[in-house]
């Protein structure tokens, strides 16, 4: 998402339709703590992307943050919020609720700043400066299959076996 993002409202009354709509494209996972998976557009950068229409005109929105601002129920996310992921899923479009918090359920998709995304990105070393990272597009490349396989995964309903391959992708398991 861009510099220059635009408030976000989604009412639950008025865009009731449009509601029921995103959410037939989420698959959840069984488990407490599983993700909630956009099985929807997905980008050449591997983001989701979900078409929405306001004041007549047709918008693309990130899945993830038009979760956010399903969560807050009529009020407007300001432009400058982010859709974090505490899960490291960017397919992940779950938005647990306070109740779910206190019962121990860990976060999936929160608000935050594009400083905290940046944050979050070096502290987990996925930060796109390296120049060989830059000339091969491997993040992006990267999140892209991953996206397209994780879909593929939960198009006919969860199946935990694919999900599992394809988060850890080309990786071995240690055990």
């Amino acid at each position: 998402m861009g510099a220059l993002a635009r408030e976000l409202a989604v009412d639950p009354d008025r865009d009731m339709a449009e509601v029921a709509r995103f959410f037939s494209r989420v698959v959840a996972g069984p488990g407490r703590q599983d993700c909630w998976l956009w099985t929807g557009a997905i980008g050449d950068d591997g983001y989701g992307r979900f078409a929405i229409r306001r004041d007549g005109r047709l918008r693309m929105v990130r899945p993830p943050r038009y979760a956010l601002a399903v969560a807050a129920d009529g009020a407007a996310l300001d432009g400058y919020v982010r859709a974090l992921h505490e899960c490291d899923v960017p397919m992940c479009v779950r938005v647990i609720t306070a109740d779910e918090l206190r019962d121990g359920v860990r976060p999936h998709v929160v608000g935050g700043t594009q400083r905290e995304n940046m944050e979050r990105m070096a502290r987990a070393r996925r930060g796109g400066g390296s120049p060989a990272v830059i000339a091969r597009q491997a993040g992006v490349k990267a999140r892209r299959e991953q996206a397209l396989a994780l879909r593929a995964a939960v198009r006919s309903g969860w199946d935990g076996a694919a999900v599992e391959a394809a988060l850890l992708g080309g990786q071995p398991r240690l055990w």
